[in-house]
């Protein structure tokens, strides 16, 4: 039997609208390596069914936050010593 033919019974999988399916958006880097790694991230919602993406968006968006937060938090710049 061929690969590229379904299982009798079992629709093939391009011909399913309601199987998983990329959406193709692109994803620039950004040269920050936890902001790319959560935007790589998203992928994983392309091989998901739809009830799943909210738990990687979530997942993404909880990272992004943390990454501003570190932001936030790092320590000003020491000020100029007076003359």
């Amino acid at each position: 039997m061929s690969e590229s033919a379904p299982e009798s019974g079992s629709p093939a999988p391009e011909s399913d609208p309601a199987a998983p399916a990329p959406l193709a958006v692109p994803r620039t880097p950004t040269g920050d390596a936890g902001v790319d790694a959560g935007l790589a991230h998203l992928a994983a919602a392309d091989h998901l069914p739809t009830e799943g993406h909210l738990g990687v968006y979530e997942d993404v968006h909880r990272g992004l936050r943390d990454a501003l937060d570190a932001l936030d938090a790092r320590p000003d710049p020491p000020a100029p010593a007076p003359r």
